[in-house]
């Protein structure tokens, strides 16, 4: 597998966003879907990854968005539902750790949904050292939201 800096223009990634997008509106009500679409993904201070395996399948995605010179946030991170439990989720997971902590990140913060669908990717966050806090930057309190953070150690570790 191998992660790289994505420019958003394979029909591959419009796919796994789509499936996203749908997954999240299908989970959550409308005013507690924070996903972000192809434009606002495109926005400056978003990087986006893709994981690929050696036939060149994607098996993977997140971003992280700048939200101020100390602070992070993770954001779409997806693995196609065909193609979970191959490692792409963590392997992302811990690219964008290391890229925020190279960019002197103290902090590394992600808002993900309170239904049983978004238990794995709380079990994911919390193994990576992800605790929850409350609402961060322009979120608000949401009983369908669940916040956590992480806070980035000088010498690259969590």
């Amino acid at each position: 597998m191998h992660i790289e800096h994505d420019d958003l223009s394979r029909p591959a990634i419009h796919a796994l966003l789509e499936e996203h997008l749908q997954s999240m509106r299908a989970w959550s009500p409308p005013e507690s879907v924070h996903a972000l679409d192809l434009d606002k993904l495109r926005q400056p201070g978003i990087t986006f990854w893709s994981a690929w395996d050696e036939a060149g399948l994607l098996l993977g995605c997140g971003a992280l968005k700048e939200l101020d010179a100390t602070h992070g946030e993770l954001k779409s991170m997806r693995t196609p539902e065909a193609h979970r439990g191959r490692g792409a989720g963590r392997a992302i997971l811990a690219h964008i750790i290391s890229v925020a902590t190279a960019r002197g990140y103290e902090r590394l913060s992600l808002e993900t949904g309170a239904t049983a669908p978004f238990a794995p990717a709380q079990r994911l966050y919390e193994s990576a050292g992800f605790t929850r806090c409350g609402p961060f930057a322009d979120y608000g309190e949401d009983p369908h939201s669940v916040f956590m953070t992480l806070a980035l150690a000088s010498d690259g570790r969590p």
